[in-house]
Parts: structure tokens; C-alpha cells; sequence
């Protein structure tokens, strides 16, 4: 009789998952370490634990528990996701909520570098803009922190999102009545510019913006006040109907100690104003420009319904925010994998494509693993009773 350990291990692989691994396992060892607060080694590394966050997001699971199952019992996830002995649900859930935001940071950051370079860029004649918003996730009442009406919870994302590459380049993340602007000089960088709706107007941060060297397209209230110091004529024949410089506000009070440049265009019945410090645009352009911000509402859209990323599966804020980080960097992987294979933006076609590749190469890699052992195994035996 041939004992347990004469048996042949199953090793089952997907090829594609490797691919759309690849610029993740090409990070990660650059990564800040992670290390025990304690005497006792790490049950979960970062390496585990960022593999099992991509897993949950790539495959749609439904909650915490049904990962944990998933790592238990699917034989490619035990193999290639797992830790050697394991996971248990609670330390999957103190990582979570405790570890690795660090290391998350540093991944995502590498992955926006790496995916600028791969991603060609559209409106090169806008130079770097960066669509600014913040999106509220539902919280239970047990979130504490999550402050945001009485009896409801909510947190909220403040993100950055890079219009020329569709990707997003900036996250944080607060209560759900979180202030929204004090994030914006963060998001951007010097020579970039901010595309921001008119909840973000706010005449000192106009002023700010400008002395750190950073450019804005914000829509303003069109009951802003306003005390004009040159206009330029607006061409009739488009929907622009103002073109001039101004300062805002009220003198002594708000107004803006730098004058700035008011596009005001039509689209139907409605006008919008525009504030912006860029001069080196046409009318038409910053209209443009403010109309891509519909971009970024687009992306939490699409975010949010195929990587299941507001479906918590962490509760304290830094939990939270890992679960933000995990959901960034999926996308990321997703970014890269459709540019290097099929030169496309993400797609909600491409991604069943990929889980489908997936689980196709995972089942034709255990059909012959199997058809392998039986024959391997039957040698053995017939070996043993010679």
C-alpha cells in the first residue's frame, strides 16, 4: 500500500492570472517591509494579504466569510493565495483593519507609475489634469467615525483621477461630512491641473492654488459675486457667451487677491461658469476640459459594481482605507493587463473575458494535472506489486 506522502501533489496554474499578476509581483519586493509588533512571526504577509484583496475584488465575492471559504477549499486559491497552513477569518480580519496601509500606499503609487508609462495619453494639449471628487460609501451605525447624519454612517473617498490615462491617481479617505477641499492641494502636483465641481469653490484655495504653482477648471455659483477687470469678446457662433478676468467675491471679506480667468458657456437652458487659471486654452477648450469631469463619476460607476469595492469587509478606518488602496490597485492591474493585451481601456467585456480565461485555464489545468497523477499513481502501484 503506498503511503500519503507517495501521492503527487496537485499543482494547478492559469496563465492569465499570472499575466495579470506580473507588474504586481514586479513591485511588491520593493515594498516597505512588514514586520510582527510582536515576538510572534506573521501569520499573514503582505504579500498573502495583497493577494487575497486582488482575489476578492477580481472575483466578485460576496463578503469576507465567502473569501475565507473560497481560500479553504478552492484548490488554485488554497495554492496560489493562501498561506501554506491557512487563514483563518479573524486574522485575515485583524490584517485588514490593522496592517499593510503602508505597503498598499507605496503598491498603488509604483502601479501609477508604471501604468503612465504603458498608457498612451489623450488631450495631450491639456497637459496633466487631474479630475477631483469625493464618493460616500455606506457605513453601518457600529462605524463610529464614519460621522454623517444622525442615524446614518457614512465614509468618503476624496479621489484623483488621471483624465489623459483613465486611471485613478489619489486617494483619502474621512467621515462622510468630511470637508472636501482641504484635500485638493494634496491631490494635485505643481504644473498640474485640478477639474473640480462648484462644491469645491472656494476663493482662498483659488488663491493657494495659484501661489504653489498648481492650475483649476472649477465651476463656480452663477450668483458669484463678481468684479471684472478685463473682458474679451466671446464668439457668437459657439455656445460660449463670457470669456473675461475677474476677481470673486466680496471686497474685504472673500474676494480673491489673484484675478482669475470666467468661461461662461450654455448647454441647453443651462448656463455654467467656470474660474480657471489657465490662459493658454481657448473658451471652447476649458468648456471641454470641465465637461471630461464626468470621467471620474464614470469610473466610481463602474468601480463600484464590478470590483465590489464599497461592499466592506472592514469596519475601523484604516480598515476601510485598505480596502480603498486594494480596490485602486486592481484597477491598476486591470488598466495594464487590457493596454498590453488588447491596446483598450478597462471594459466590463474585458474583465468577464479575463475571469472567464481564468477559470477556463484553471479547469484544463486540472484535467491534465489529473490525467497526469492517475497515470503517474497507477505506475507506482503496479511498481509496488512487483
Amino acid at each position: 500500500m503506498l503511503s500519503p506522502a507517495s501521492v503527487p501533489k496537485k499543482h494547478i496554474s492559469s496563465e492569465t492570472y499570472d499575466e495579470f499578476m506580473k507588474p504586481l509581483r514586479a513591485v511588491l519586493p520593493d515594498s516597505p517591509a512588514l514586520v510582527s509588533r510582536g515576538d510572534r512571526p506573521l501569520k499573514l504577509t503582505f504579500g498573502h494579504q495583497m493577494n487575497a484583496l486582488i482575489y476578492y475584488h477580481l472575483f466578485e465575492h460576496e463578503s469576507a466569510r465567502d473569501l475565507i471559504q473560497n481560500l479553504r477549499e478552492d484548490d488554485f486559491a488554497r495554492e496560489h493565495i493562501a498561506p501554506e497552513e491557512g487563514i483563518s477569518r479573524s486574522s485575515f480580519s485583524e490584517a485588514v483593519n490593522h496592517r499593510g496601509a503602508e505597503q498598499l500606499q507605496y503598491v498603488f503609487q509604483e502601479l501609477c507609475f508604471l501604468s503612465r508609462r504603458i498608457i498612451p495619453r489623450q488631450y495631450a494639449d491639456f497637459g496633466e489634469v487631474t479630475l477631483i471628487d469625493g464618493s460616500l460609501i455606506d457605513a453601518v451605525l457600529s462605524m463610529y467615525w464614519a460621522d454623517y447624519r444622525k442615524n446614518s454612517r457614512k465614509a468618503k473617498g476624496h479621489f484623483g483621477f488621471d483624465l489623459s490615462r483613465g486611471i485613478p491617481s489619489a486617494v483619502f479617505l474621512t467621515a462622510g461630512k468630511g470637508a472636501e477641499r482641504p484635500f485638493v492641494s494634496q491631490i494635485l502636483s505643481p504644473g498640474h491641473t485640478g477639474v473640480m465641481d462648484r462644491g469645491y469653490q472656494c476663493h482662498r484655495l483659488f488663491d493657494r492654488l495659484q501661489d504653489e504653482g498648481k492650475s483649476f477648471v472649477c465651476r463656480i455659483r452663477n450668483n458669484t459675486r463678481t468684479e471684472f477687470v478685463a473682458e474679451h469678446a466671446a464668439d457668437t457662433d459657439t455656445r460660449i457667451f463670457c470669456d473675461a478676468l475677474a476677481r470673486l467675491g466680496t471686497p474685504g471679506a472673500n474676494q480673491t487677491e489673484k484675478p482669475v480667468r470666467i468661461v461662461g458657456y450654455r448647454v441647453g437652458n443651462a448656463k455654467y461658469l467656470i474660474a480657471t487659471n489657465r490662459h493658454d486654452l481657448t473658451a471652447e477648450q476649458i468648456a471641454l476640459i470641465y465637461r471630461l469631469r464626468w470621467d471620474i463619476e464614470k469610473f466610481f460607476q463602474w468601480w463600484k459594481k464590478h470590483l465590489r469595492v464599497y461592499h466592506l469587509i472592514a469596519r475601523s478606518h484604516y480598515g476601510v482605507m485598505v480596502q480603498l488602496l486594494s480596490g485602486l490597485i486592481t484597477y491598476l492591474l486591470m488598466a495594464a493587463y487590457c493596454r498590453k493585451h488588447y491596446n483598450e481601456p478597462v471594459s466590463v467585456v474585458r474583465l468577464r473575458q479575463i475571469r472567464i480565461e481564468i477559470r477556463n485555464e484553471l479547469r484544463k489545468s486540472d484535467s491534465e494535472i489529473t490525467l497526469m497523477l492517475v497515470k503517474e499513481l497507477t505506475e507506482k502501484i503496479l511498481y509496488a506489486k512487483n
